[in-house]
C-alpha cells in the first residue's frame, strides 16, 4: 500500500501587502523523491514532520530530519531530496513581499545556513501550516487570513531564535507586537496600545523592535497599513475615506498625505496608475 500524499494550494497573485502567501501544503515524499537542482522566485520554507533528506545547496548537502526545518531562498539554486529508506514527510508555505527579508533577518535561517535543527516549537508551527493551508481560498478574506497566520509562523520562528544577541524576551516581545499589529491595524491602534498589549513601556517596545527588526513600531505599524491600502487601492473599488477607516486611519486627510510620503504618490493617482498597468500587463 503507497501512503505516500501532496496536497496543496497556490494563490495566483503574489501581490497582497508586505507579506502575501504564495503556495502551502503538506506532503508524504516517495523514496528518493527529488526536488531540482533549480531556483524559486520566492520563498521557502518546509518544516519536517517525519523521516529524514537533504538539502543541497553550493555543493554542499545537509542532512535533516523530523523536527528540522530548511529556507529556500529566491533565486538561490538548490536541490532537496528524500531519504531512500525514510523518506520525509513536510509541510511547506511559500511567501513573498516587502518584509519577508527583514523578519527573516530576525530568525536563525541565514543564506550561509539556512536550516533549523530541532526547531524548538516545532509543534506550533506545524499547527500553524496547517491553518495557513485550511484557510485558503480565492475570496480576499482568505488571504488577508492565510497573511495573518504566516505572520504568527514568522514570529514563532523569530522567539525560537539563538542567533540574536538579545534575550528571548525581546523576540518575544516583538512577536506578539507583530501578532498584536497583523490582528487590529484596522482599528485606530497606537504604538501605546502595543506596548499595553504587551505590558512594556514604550521606550522598551521601541527598542525591542530596532534590535530585532531595525525599524520603531511605529514606523512598521506604519509602513503594514500603508501595504495593506495599496493592495485594497489596486483590487477593490472602495473610496479613499473608507480604505484609510479600514486600515486604522479616522481621517482620510492624513490617510493621504501619509501614503504620499511613503510611496511618493497620492492614493487616487496609484489606484489610476495601478489599474492602469494591470490592463497593460
Amino acid at each position: 500500500m503507497n501512503n505516500n500524499y501532496k496536497n496543496s494550494y497556490i494563490v495566483k497573485e503574489k501581490e497582497l501587502v508586505s507579506l502575501s502567501v504564495y503556495n502551502v501544503g503538506f506532503q508524504k515524499c516517495n523514496s528518493l523523491y527529488q526536488w531540482g537542482p533549480g531556483i524559486r522566485d520566492h520563498y521557502l520554507i518546509h518544516y519536517i514532520i517525519s523521516g529524514k533528506g537533504h538539502y543541497t545547496l553550493n555543493g554542499k548537502k545537509h542532512f535533516l530530519s523530523a523536527g528540522d526545518a530548511f529556507l529556500v531562498y529566491p533565486n538561490t539554486e538548490i536541490t532537496y531530496q528524500a531519504d531512500e529508506n525514510d523518506p520525509w514527510e513536510y509541510t511547506w508555505v511559500g511567501f513573498t513581499g516587502s518584509d519577508a527579508a527583514m523578519i527573516l533577518r530576525a530568525t536563525d535561517f541565514c543564506e550561509e545556513k539556512p536550516f533549523i535543527r530541532n526547531v524548538p516549537n516545532g509543534d506550533d508551527i506545524k499547527k500553524q501550516l496547517i491553518h495557513i493551508y485550511d484557510a485558503r481560498g480565492t475570496e480576499f478574506e482568505n488571504a488577508l487570513e492565510m497573511t495573518g497566520r504566516l505572520y504568527t509562523t514568522l514570529a514563532l520562528f523569530i522567539n525560537a531564535a539563538s542567533n540574536q544577541p538579545q534575550s528571548n524576551s525581546t523576540n518575544s516581545y516583538v512577536q506578539k507586537g507583530i501578532e498584536y499589529i497583523s490582528a487590529n491595524y484596522s482599528y485606530p491602534i497606537t504604538v501605546e496600545d502595543i506596548a499595553s498589549y504587551i505590558g512594556l513601556s514604550r521606550s522598551h517596545l521601541f527598542r525591542s523592535f530596532q534590535s530585532v527588526l531595525g525599524v520603531s513600531p511605529k514606523e512598521y505599524l506604519t509602513d503594514f497599513r500603508i501595504k495593506q491600502a495599496c493592495y485594497l487601492l489596486k483590487h477593490s473599488n472602495l473610496s479613499i475615506t473608507a480604505i484609510a477607516n479600514s486600515i486604522g486611519f479616522d481621517n482620510s486627510l492624513y490617510f493621504s498625505k501619509t501614503f504620499h510620503k511613503i510611496k511618493g504618490i497620492s492614493p487616487k493617482n496609484y489606484r489610476i496608475q495601478s489599474k492602469k498597468n494591470t490592463r497593460n500587463s
